[in-house]
């Protein structure tokens, strides 16, 4: 099976099919390279957290997928590295990046999407995706990192060259990877010159018992943040929207209860999660998952959004329900590699949304075809057209 043969049009029919009769299948990658797909979801849950399939990339054999082609710089990153480097950097990470610091983000998050909202005007039409689901996160990964605002716009541009690069310029991805690196090792050099009180000082000062994070390590963890951080809520904002607007009931009951919005978060990331396949693993053994041994070295692809569309954990999958315990759900992941970033994507999900539902209460679809982004990696809109 080709991956892109029929997935991006219609990826839950496509997963239904696999689910039901090769729910480990060998396809062609992205590159046109063989790999393996994972689609049900404890097979999914057990490969996420199973030790034997790595991440680092030098796992992988020749001719298999291997994901971004980075420059080494950037390459020194969590979802490039297994324990024990990827235990030791999230410790330093953890240090800087707390519980307490997005909770104190929660007020200018609310502040932020107040802004944008008043910037629309009471009434009117825009494409929700660029006038709020995509500047609300990068100001907020952005003010966290202490990204001038000048350079913000810039770095929009560079991630969706990454995710979902023009066909008609086949260079734009490097081209977007060389701007961001010189981007950073310019904003990183600023920060050792004059600190301030924000995620990219505290990550050049974090210790631990004298180690400290190294020169790449530093530069791969400030992309990974920016761009996971930035591309993973745009999706997940984007795409609640949308569900909710497609189904009234659903918006009708959010609307007379919105203390049910942590929950319902947890379901739209269920439904229509940001990430269409998942992360790359490498087995260092051979493995096998359902019956199928797949051997070492090979690539294999852990689905996220086929295993919480699985009726064996979710009944009636493909139904958007903001009463159901959606918790279990896999859309950021899993085991030692879960997002690390996941509680600010929530908290900035939930807020985007209470405050759409208290300012636009005629929110609405508007007229004109909804496009999904032509990528294998992000499941998000190129525009959502709404009325208000």
């Amino acid at each position: 099976m080709d991956l892109a043969d029929g997935l991006l049009a219609h990826p839950y029919d496509v997963y239904r099919r696999l689910r039901d009769t090769a729910p480990v299948h060998r396809i062609t990658g992205p590159d046109g390279t063989p790999a393996w797909l994972v689609t049900r979801y404890d097979d999914v849950k057990a490969a996420l957290a199973d030790p034997r399939l790595s991440l680092d990339k030098r796992q992988g054999t020749a001719g298999t997928y291997k994901g971004f082609s980075l420059p080494p710089e950037l390459d020194v990153n969590l979802l490039n590295m297994d324990p024990p480097d990827h235990t030791r950097i999230r410790r330093l990470v953890g240090r800087a990046f707390t519980p307490r610091r997005v909770q104190q983000l929660r007020e200018p998050i609310r502040r932020t999407a107040d802004q944008l909202l008043d910037a629309l005007g009471p009434h009117g039409e825009t494409d929700l995706v660029a006038s709020y689901a995509a500047p609300l996160p990068i100001t907020v990964i952005c003010d966290l990192l202490g990204i001038p605002e000048g350079d913000r716009l810039d770095f929009r541009q560079w991630t969706d060259g990454l995710t979902a690069p023009d066909p008609a310029r086949p260079h734009a991805a490097k081209e977007a990877m060389a701007a961001m690196l010189g981007f950073l090792t310019r904003l990183l050099a600023t920060k050792r010159r004059a600190p301030a009180d924000d995620l990219l000082s505290a990550l050049i000062a974090v210790r631990d018992e004298g180690d400290r994070l190294g020169e790449d390590e530093l530069m791969s963890l400030a992309f990974l943040i920016l761009f996971a951080g930035y591309e993973n809520t745009v999706q997940l904002i984007g795409n609640a929207v949308l569900a909710l607007l497609q189904h009234p009931d659903q918006l009708a009951a959010l609307r007379k209860d919105p203390e049910r919005l942590p929950a319902a978060v947890e379901e739209f990331a269920r439904y229509e999660g940001p990430m269409l396949l998942g992360m790359r693993r490498f087995p260092v053994e051979d493995v096998t998952i359902a019956g199928v041994t797949i051997p070492a070295g090979e690539t294999v692809w852990v689905s996220l959004s086929a295993a919480d569309r699985d009726p064996a954990r979710f009944p009636e999958p493909d139904r958007l329900d903001l009463s159901r315990d959606a918790s279990g759900q896999l859309a950021l992941g899993h085991g030692i590699h879960y997002c690390l970033g996941a509680p600010l994507a929530r908290a900035e999900t939930e807020i985007a949304l209470a405050a759409l539902l208290e300012r636009l209460p005629e929110l609405a679809l508007g007229a004109g075809e909804l496009r999904w982004r032509p990528s294998l990696r992000a499941r998000g809109l190129l525009a959502l057209p709404v009325r208000y």
